[in-house]
């Protein structure tokens, strides 16, 4: 099967064609950089970075881009309530994100334009609306875009133009130099105590809706492959960034994809309504690929929702990973030489013994618009396969599907089995630590001293470590 992806533009699955034969241009929406990011953010940076991961292994050359809002009505609230300029909040919270996306493992953009670097972009994009009369100025309010320019507005959003402006109506006090109450502003006239720039309409700042044109455009070029986000930028902000390029006549996004928001107790999480976990309290409390886990287990396009265990328990299936892969690699597993491989050389057949069947379902599950809870059983499969083989002493069973299960990991960006930065998140013991004590355990237990060896075991269940005894020796994960 083909790639499909679910576009949003025409809701429905749909064959992926690139623009370019075997390269794949992204542009992802990014951070507003205004304060520290939660755990929905972390979920959508997670999912654009396993979704670029899984297109490379499938071969294809991937250009990323995402931008950084550093200019925003957020920002510059901040920056007067805390008597500091917008350059200070602005990269200070930069750090911040990019601390913590680090830490998850997410990998940098290639291109990552922040909207003060692409001011002059933004005004060529405002003065050629403008001169197409797709937009007007308001003297002292700034440049509004003008939606009737957009005979097709709100096709992205799955709304007609009359069902917004009434639901634009109802919902906000009408702007009455606008000539509808859709119409949106591509350029807001200086504020005391904002940043300004200069511009042939007078002084002000770029409204939020051009920055993600210009700097989209000017990364990757008319007519990119992928344009991504959470499904809270469907409207107004894709739409809206949407309306101005058709406007002037250009192709935009091939592929609208929107990845679901997080919730809690059925509410999104948000800053705004204070239900929001902080993702490095995340990280700190469970572990960066306990994380990850959590989020491949949802499909991207659906709500996940966070309950008081599921941190805890993906953390669990982490450490059952952990246990697999060092119980493989005492088998004498090697497992270091198909960590580079991508799919055309397993199709091809150059990374022998491994399992092409469960290869088969995993792409298959990936190919269908990603679906990372299908993909994640398939490789669990694999594990228990080839803990069942170790069992009955089947060693090439057993390499075949842990080398598969493994390399399957890495593509979705998990990795298990090392001292990942992880073992001591409850104050506990290191993973060398826990091997010693089962080293020593061991040597009680062949000298028949079983006295000490059940007190090692009980002292490690004290320290949540669950230690299973099998024919290939004691195998351990983390409760």
């Amino acid at each position: 099967m083909s790639l499909q992806i679910f576009d949003t533009m025409t809701r429905r699955k749909t064959a992926f064609v690139p623009r370019t034969p075997g390269e794949i241009s992204m542009y992802v929406c990014g951070p507003t950089v205004y304060d520290v990011p939660h755990l929905g953010h972390g979920r959508t940076a997670l999912t654009y970075d396993v979704i670029r991961r899984y297109l490379e292994w499938s071969g294809y050359e991937v250009t990323m881009a995402s931008n950084v809002t550093d200019i925003d009505d957020k920002i510059v609230a901040r920056a007067l309530r805390e008597q500091r300029s917008e350059a200070d909040v602005s990269a200070e919270f930069t750090v911040a994100y990019d601390q913590q996306m680090d830490r998850l493992g997410v990998l940098r953009a290639h291109s990552r334009p922040h909207a003060t670097h692409f001011i002059s972009q933004m005004i060529d994009v405002i003065a050629e609306l403008l001169s197409l009369g797709a937009a007007y100025d308001v003297p002292g309010k700034g440049v509004y875009f003008a939606v009737d320019a957009a005979p097709r507005y709100g096709e992205l959003a799955g709304r007609t133009i009359e069902q917004l402006t009434a639901d634009a109506g109802a919902r906000i006090d009408v702007d009455p130099d606008k000539r509808s109450p859709l119409d949106f502003a591509l350029w807001k006239a200086a504020q005391p105590g904002e940043p300004r720039w200069e511009t042939p309409w007078g002084q002000g700042r770029p409204g939020w809706h051009t920055e993600c044109v210009a700097m989209s455009l000017s990364a990757l070029g008319p007519g990119f492959d992928i344009h991504g986000g959470g499904d809270d930028l469907v409207f107004p902000h894709h739409q809206n960034e949407c309306a101005q390029v058709t406007a002037m006549g250009e192709p935009f996004a091939r592929y609208w994809v929107h990845s679901a928001m997080v919730n809690v107790g059925s509410q999104k999480m948000a800053k705004s309504l204070g239900n929001y976990t902080q993702l490095a309290d995340a990280i700190d409390a469970a572990g960066a690929r306990a994380v990850r886990l959590l989020v491949l287990q949802t499909h991207y396009r659906k709500t996940m929702e966070m309950g008081s265990g599921s941190l805890e328990a993906a953390r669990s299936a982490v450490g059952r990973l952990d246990a697999f892969a060092r119980r493989a690699a005492a088998a004498g597993i090697s497992l270091e030489a198909d960590a580079a491989a991508r799919r055309p050389d397993l199709e091809r057949g150059i990374v022998p013994d491994l399992d092409v069947e469960a290869v088969t379902a995993f792409t298959a599950s990936m190919d269908d618009d990603f679906s990372t809870p299908t993909a994640i059983d398939v490789i669990f499969r694999l594990v228990r396969r080839a803990n069942a083989s170790l069992d009955g002493a089947a060693p090439v069973e057993a390499s075949r599907s842990a080398r598969t299960a493994l390399h399957l990991l890495g593509v979705v960006g998990l990795s298990c089995g090392g001292d990942e930065g992880e073992d001591h998140l409850d104050g506990g013991l290191s993973d060398a630590e826990v091997d010693a004590l089962l080293a020593q355990r061991a040597a009680a237990r062949s000298a028949r001293d079983f006295d000490t060896a059940d007190r090692i075991r009980d002292d490690l269940a004290a320290g949540g470590i669950v230690v299973s005894d099998g024919p290939a020796g004691a195998a351990w994960h983390r409760g």
